[in-house]
């Protein structure tokens, strides 16, 4: 069983909604092994509620399941002499179960949309002239991103305007990781995010008791493992044809970060790249990323734009484990093994950049109110934090390194930061340096404050 950490929000937000003794009509949605279903199962827990989960079986099958289960939640053994035998009967008779509050999830709600499309229709018409009216909480929740948005989200769809509210369920942060692994070391826990992320369904998978090393070998690199082929399976799911989106995706963890880098790797026409790119965007596989001090004009115009692959599982997989499937194929774990462990420091180092920009916001320096990564030309700086009211701005650099000189550091970043276009004459600076420990720290440099943080205070930051 999947282990329950946190969800304090999502667990206020449908709270919030169970309490409100309204017809609730809520879309829980977010990509697999997120933790959706625990969620649910977690909500459910003590309220009149019933949960039913859709599968790729027969219509018979399906309405059979549901006429147990009410039979079993309601105790109607009218059910075995006269089933329900469509939608419509289904949510007639919730309505007439629903005079105090009762909540009814579908969970992988798509599998039942595919199955049986007249559903929304009825959902709607249903949901107009007589669900409203009552007390239930209706939960429709599905992984397949693109499938909600179309059968709950989008405008196209017939229950555009009926969802009273939504919840996109995340990754879980990374604070929570010590959780999971309350043995490991702080580089060990970063070396876990680098390679399966925060996504609940892929750390349980992991065993706290064995290394690092020994989980990536046994979890990802086996042939038959639940992860060794997970990304190909999330593709397949969201796509018809994923071969195109494997392109580019393969591309960006080949280092591509521009569009006619992509362009020119993929060969893929430009407007349907476009496409792809939005699409992969929107599923939040990749992100695309601006030098934080651009304008709102110049971000939307789309210039200058850097792409990556904001999965971690899906980039470690693309870099290390898809190019190597054939030895894999073979056997040869151990020896695709030693070659990413040789290879893996440049990639844990940009890893090392992104885990810092996620535990930024309990770094007390100044309240800010825009973070992210400067670039121009050949300059380019890790982290950079700015308050427009106040003015101040903060520099920082991640140095996947042990014994960092904290004033060679901020020699060169000063340098670098001379040329940050942003209120360049009225501003306050600060110098932040993030390593692995350091062989000489400092809280000054030319008249700027410093702030210096190894493994140990990274670890208290994540509590």
């Amino acid at each position: 069983m999947m282990k329950f950490v946190n969800r304090k929000d999502e667990l206020e937000f449908l709270e919030k909604k169970y309490r409100s003794e309204e017809a609730e009509l809520i879309i829980i949605y977010g990509r697999r092994r997120v933790g959706k279903t625990e969620l649910l199962t977690r909500f459910l827990e003590g309220k009149r509620g019933i949960y039913f989960l859709g599968r790729l079986e027969s219509k018979i099958e399906t309405f059979r399941r549901i006429n147990s289960l009410f039979i079993e939640h309601f105790k109607d053994l009218s059910l075995t002499k006269y089933p329900l035998s469509t939608w419509e009967d289904v949510f007639n008779y919730l309505a007439e179960r629903s005079e105090k509050r009762l909540v009814f999830v579908i969970d992988e709600f798509p599998f039942i949309a595919e199955k049986f499309p007249e559903i929304i229709s009825i959902l709607q018409e249903l949901w107009d002239f007589r669900l409203k009216r009552t007390k239930i909480m209706l939960v429709l929740c599905g992984s397949s991103i693109g499938m909600m948005e179309k059968y709950t989200l989008s405008h196209r769809s017939p229950l555009y305007g009926r969802r009273t509210g939504q919840w996109k369920v995340e990754k879980i942060r990374v604070k929570h990781l010590r959780e999971f692994f309350p043995k490991y070391s702080m580089e060990d826990l970063i070396l876990v995010y680098s390679c399966i992320d925060t996504i609940p369904g892929y750390l349980t998978r992991f065993s706290p008791e064995k290394s690092v090393w020994k989980n990536i070998e046994e979890k990802i690199l086996s042939k038959g493992e639940f992860l060794y082929e997970e990304v190909e399976i999330l593709l397949r799911e969201e796509f018809r044809d994923p071969s195109n989106y494997l392109s580019i995706l393969s591309s960006i963890a080949g280092g591509s970060t521009t569009f006619n880098e992509i362009y020119n790797t993929t060969k893929l026409d430009k407007s349907l790249l476009s496409k792809y790119l939005y699409v992969l965007e929107e599923l939040n596989v990749i992100g695309k990323e601006f030098p934080v001090t651009h304008s709102f004009k110049s971000t939307m115009r789309g210039k200058g734009a850097h792409y990556s692959l904001k999965d971690n599982f899906f980039d470690f997989y693309l870099r290390f484990v898809y190019p190597n499937k054939q030895q894999l194929e073979s056997g040869l774990s151990g020896a695709v093994l030693k070659e990413i462990k040789e290879k893996i420091n440049p990639y844990l180092g940009r890893k090392f950049e992104d885990f810092v920009l996620e535990v930024f916001h309990d770094v007390s320096i100044f309240p800010f109110t825009k973070i992210g990564r400067w670039w121009y030309r050949d300059r380019e700086i890790d982290v950079v934090a700015l308050n427009e009211r106040t003015k101040e701005i903060l520099f920082a650099e991640c140095k996947w390194k042990s014994r960092v000189n904290a004033e060679k550091v901020c020699e060169e970043l000063v340098e670098k930061a001379e040329h940050v276009q942003w209120h360049n004459d009225k501003r306050k600076e600060y110098l932040t340096v993030f390593a692995k420990n350091f062989s000489k720290r400092i809280d000054e440099f030319e008249g700027r404050p410093v702030f210096c943080f190894d493994l140990s205070d990274i670890g208290k930051l994540t509590g």
